[in-house]
């Protein structure tokens, strides 16, 4: 018995660093070095740091629950309200059958990237450098690459977002360029500080919004009525409506340890994925029911119609909230501004996939990513500023069909190859393509799930046979053909 114990001590000695992993930070992390020539960097106390994992020792920050802040602020905003709004006016559901899948998706959705927030105190490793252990260190750039494209578009959409919003305050004397740019320069700050703003920030964001949106609830609830839609509701429209809200929540695995890996590693795994949860499902639940409460009842209120007409979403915001004159609009400037605690946190992330994608690139402070990832998040968001609700539902749409097979994939390499067990990810080997897997594995199992996936697709490019009686399933079937490929 005593054997025993001493063994165990001794296992956990060497996984938190007690013994000699063999890691040499000073050989291995040239960013520091980057990092302390420039002036700018110095002065604000910005994080340099990129992708190089974190070391044991280095995990000291002990507030586990900071990760319910970053997910909670992240989404308490008018991104989610806008995804809510989506039932009703795009695929014609009613408010209850929108609630319900809202509510249901969003219940299993959260899973995924509240678990992966667990990697992170354990591997010490962000998200995409972690993925390297399942789809090895050249192919690892591919759904890195993927999910570079997925932020930018969500960061995209959230531009025009506050863009608009801010736009429809002035009665169109503000341009919406000029909001996009001030949303994107807020955001870049932020998330050019890194760590430490980062998670300051994400901490009081969502204070002001829910207040906001509390506040709106009581001007506009009266207006609320639940009025039946056209028709009853369909599989394909409930199950279409689902996936865009699946793709809205399970995109968050993609970087999720990326806010964990400063976190202790004795932090117990189930507290992080509680408050990671947690932080995920209330925000986004609730702030999409609300929108999908206000867009069923669009058409009753003539100041709202008029507003959503004239600037989307944002002119729906600054009609509910128009009865409080001058001061809803100050609220409806805060409220265009709420996107930036869910742009800086993707910025932040963007910034470390560029590392991933181009390997040379990782002796680079990670800051200077920020900066090229502002660079042409601003011109994209100006060119597609015009389209918002047909870029978000196909945008939604499209992007759950890989970050599912991505989720999918590392998730059994974790439970199944590995048996779940932190000590078989050897930090030392995370830059050393020879002892890495290969990952085609990864990549077949992937290609074998879109096989299926093209036949239950339902989007505006391309609907599948089955999809055509259906709706989008690709959600439900992406996984079925990966366990035996594995």
């Amino acid at each position: 018995m005593e054997t025993g114990h001493k063994s165990d001590l001794e296992e956990m000695k060497v996984l938190a660093g007690e013994a000699d992993s063999g890691y040499d930070e000073r050989e291995t992390n040239p960013t520091h070095a980057w990092g302390s020539k420039w002036l700018l960097v110095r002065l604000l106390d910005v994080e340099s740091r990129g992708i190089l994992p974190t070391l044991p020792k280095e995990r000291t920050d002990p507030q586990f629950y900071k990760v319910f802040f970053i997910w909670l602020s992240a989404n308490c905003n008018i991104l989610s309200f806008s995804a809510g709004t989506v039932g009703p006016l795009v695929f014609e559901l009613g408010f209850r059958d929108s609630a319900l899948v809202i509510f249901g998706f969003n219940v299993i959705g959260c899973l995924l990237p509240g678990y992966f927030s667990t990697f992170g105190p354990k591997t010490g490793m962000r998200q995409m450098v972690q993925a390297r252990y399942t789809w090895g260190y050249h192919l690892a750039a591919l759904p890195a690459l993927l999910n570079a494209a997925t932020m930018m578009g969500f960061m995209i959409l959230n531009c025009i977002l506050g863009g608009e919003t801010l736009a429809s305050v002035s009665d169109g004397s503000l341009s919406w360029n000029v909001g996009i740019v001030i949303i994107a320069i807020v955001s870049l700050f932020i998330s050019f500080c890194g760590y430490r703003v980062l998670n300051w920030y994400e901490r009081i964001a969502w204070l002001p919004i829910l207040i906001i949106f509390i506040i709106a609830l009581g001007i506009g609830g009266k207006h609320l009525s639940d009025a039946p839609p056209p028709a009853p509701a369909t599989a394909r429209q409930v199950l279409s409506f689902g996936s865009t809200i699946a793709g809205f929540v399970i995109s968050w695995c993609a970087l999720s340890s990326d806010f964990t890996n400063y976190m202790r590693f004795e932090t117990p795994s189930w507290k992080v994925f509680v408050w990671s949860y947690a932080g995920l499902i209330l925000p986004i639940t609730l702030v999409q029911i609300l929108g999908a409460a206000f867009a069923a009842s669009l058409t009753s209120v003539d100041s709202w119609s008029a507003g959503y007409d004239a600037y989307s979403v944002g002119g729906l915001l600054h009609g509910i909230l128009s009865p409080a004159k001058g001061f809803g609009s100050f609220l409806t400037v805060l409220l265009s501004l709420s996107v930036s605690a869910n742009v800086a946190p993707t910025l932040y992330s963007f910034s470390l996939n560029f590392q991933v994608i181009f390997p040379p690139l990782h002796n680079l402070p990670r800051p200077v990513f920020s900066l090229i990832a502002s660079a042409i998040l601003i011109p994209l968001s100006i060119v597609g500023k015009t389209r918002f609700y047909l870029n978000l539902v196909n945008f939604l749409g499209i992007i759950g069909y890989w970050v599912g097979c991505f989720g999918a994939t590392v998730l059994m390499e974790h439970l199944i190859m590995r048996k779940g067990r932190w000590e078989r990810y050897d930090a030392s080997i995370w830059d050393k393509p020879r002892q890495l897997p290969v990952g085609l594995a990864a990549l077949v199992a992937s290609a074998g799930s879109f096989s299926l996936i093209w036949a239950v697709m339902d989007q505006v490019w391309w609907v599948g046979p089955i999809a055509k009686t259906t709706g989008d399933i690709g959600f439900e079937v992406r996984d079925l053909p990966r366990p035996s490929l594995k």
